[in-house]
């Protein structure tokens, strides 16, 4: 099941508690960049952190960034 998309893991959760949603943290300064990019790793966590806290009502199965919802 671990390989399923968010879309599939949201439809099937949809009856629950559990909220699906993906992120892009954007282009962050992390050892696996080399720290060459111009966003800190607490701004790349931003839309995470604000994803994990959600209302129970949330959005799901969606796409975001810092601006918010990305089409898909």
């Amino acid at each position: 099941m671990a390989s399923l998309p968010r879309r599939t893991f949201s439809c099937r959760l949809a009856d629950t508690k559990v909220i699906v949603n993906a992120c892009c943290p954007g282009y962050v300064a992390t050892d696996f960049t080399g720290f060459n990019a111009p966003r800190t790793p607490e701004q790349g966590a931003a839309t995470a952190i604000r994803l994990a806290t959600l209302p129970d009502d949330g959005p799901r199965g969606g796409f975001f960034d810092d601006e918010g919802a990305v089409p898909w």
